[in-house]
């Protein structure tokens, strides 16, 4: 066993703390407009399918965007990609913050999606740069709080906002932060660039389009029915994919792909992409059927909502550091089990105990719960996924979980719910009264997260135990070279 490496120099952990920061603030403004939607709609007086595009584009963007993110972190250098990304956010920020109308809005919103899809594989790539294998679970941890607690406090602060001030502070708050970020973050990061100048496959660009994008919009599509229209979208989407696959297969032998796909050969890195998948399901699905039954069975107000999710946000942000230094003893088995079994406890007590008179108390506790399996979840499955992985193939293998991320919180939501909608239409049908079928409506939705915390016990099974501390391929990390 080697012995324990030297601490982050001072020039290297300022540079994970600001990409930490900086990508802390762009993943809030993912969720912080949900609970806003409401208001954005009186406001500019249009119906609900206009305004549900100001989050629809953004989760668009966000998945055309990122599988492209690898090839710009190979040709350009951390610092101009962190301009690049915090730059694109500010920009878009500042005009939405100034939108006259719904339509500079949305173009609003697609400038700082762009700008979001780059920070998150920016991050993973440059802690496996900087970060030798046996450290990288605390740092990792660290990612996690942005993953999972960023988008859980966003409708709370959205909701705070909302109830003293005008919508337009919900970006007028994030522009300082941002600009901040960009005059202290820019100095501070390398400008030298660390790959190969392979050329753009403009072909891959074209296909990426209507297959990460078609399957993002299919898939939120199907949340609100089954329809050809529907399926044909994602029969197209899937047929683009198939081809973008093809040729991403072809060109990565030149190393010219846009998206390079052989992280895929790393066992523990596709056993922890299936199993990041199935948490982020269960994650982007249980936020939103969560605040859809305090409203619609309970009752109760955005603001009072995001308050009983806020606690269980907190907890994943504590806890996040102190997984990662356990991961660096234990390795991914003895956190991502318990974690797993912890998590289909909570989503089993959801589907069997929340009804019209659940108490706050419980709401608060059952979601403290599950903030628990889910931080026992995140973290090693990042480390797990992106160890083995050689030096070349870091920013290529960020690019890919986060664009399967995005399409799993996708599939998530239009699953639970599309289930919770299609159960509480048959229920009324058989003759239940609209509050009987609105509770067991919700029951097949938590069930369904529960299957998934089934499939994360058996991933976590098949990955290691106490891990070899020296990562299995890479390269050793170019502490100095940033």
């Amino acid at each position: 066993m080697t012995n324990a490496p030297e601490r982050l120099s001072k020039k290297n952990f300022t540079t994970i703390a600001v990409l930490i920061v900086s990508s802390f603030v762009v993943i809030l403004n993912e969720t912080i407009m949900n609970v806003a939607l409401p208001v954005l709609m009186h406001e500019f007086n249009v119906t609900p399918d206009a305004i549900q595009w100001l989050s629809t584009i953004f989760m668009l963007t966000m998945a055309v965007v990122i599988p492209m993110t690898g090839f710009l972190l190979q040709r350009l250098s951390v610092r101009n990609v962190f301009v690049l990304a915090i730059g694109l956010f500010t920009l878009g920020t500042i005009l939405a913050a100034a939108a006259p109308g719904l339509t500079v809005l949305l173009v609003a919103r697609v400038i700082q999606a762009c700008g979001t899809a780059i920070m998150m594989p920016l991050l993973m790539t440059t802690i496996l740069h900087l970060v030798p294998a046996e450290r990288r679970g605390v740092l990792m941890g660290n990612v996690s709080i942005v993953i999972s607690v960023a988008p859980a406090i966003g409708p709370t602060l959205s909701g705070l906002i909302l109830q003293y001030l005008s919508w337009r502070f919900m970006f007028i708050v994030i522009i300082p932060i941002a600009i901040a970020a960009l005059i202290i973050g820019t100095p501070r990061l390398s400008n030298e660039v660390d790959g190969a100048s392979t050329p753009l496959s403009a072909t891959s660009v074209i296909l990426a389009i209507p297959a990460f994008g078609g399957l993002v919009f299919g898939l939120s599509r199907l949340s609100v029915g089954v329809t050809p229209t529907n399926i044909a979208i994602l029969v197209v989407a899937l047929l683009c994919l198939a081809a973008f696959v093809f040729l991403q297969l072809r060109l990565q032998k030149e190393d010219k792909a846009l998206l390079d796909l052989r992280p895929l050969g790393f066992k523990d890195f596709t056993l922890s992409l299936l199993l990041m998948m199935f948490a982020m399901i269960s994650l982007f699905g249980v936020i939103i059927l969560l605040p859809m039954f305090f409203t619609n069975v309970l009752g109760i107000e955005t603001l009072t909502t995001g308050l009983i999710m806020l606690p269980g946000g907190l907890l994943m942000g504590i806890l996040a550091p102190m997984v990662g230094k356990l991961y660096d003893r234990l390795g991914a088995r003895p956190l991502i089990v318990p974690g797993a079994i912890i998590l289909l406890a909570s989503l089993l007590g959801y589907a069997l105990i929340l009804d019209e008179s659940t108490p706050i108390w419980l709401l608060v506790v059952l979601h403290l719960v599950m903030s628990l399996g889910l931080a026992l979840i995140f973290t090693p499955a990042f480390t797990t996924a992106l160890n083995p992985l050689p030096h070349h193939l870091h920013s290529h293998g960020s690019a890919l979980l986060s664009t399967l991320q995005q399409l799993a919180g996708a599939m998530g939501t239009a699953l639970l719910v599309g289930v919770v909608a299609a159960t509480t239409t048959a229920k009324l049908a058989s003759g239940s009264d609209q509050l009987t079928a609105t509770v067991e409506g919700f029951q097949p939705g938590f069930l369904i997260g529960a299957g998934c915390s089934v499939g994360i016990i058996v991933i976590g099974f098949l990955l290691g135990g106490k891990k070899d501390l020296v990562s299995l391929g890479a390269e050793p990390a170019a502490a100095e070279k940033h």
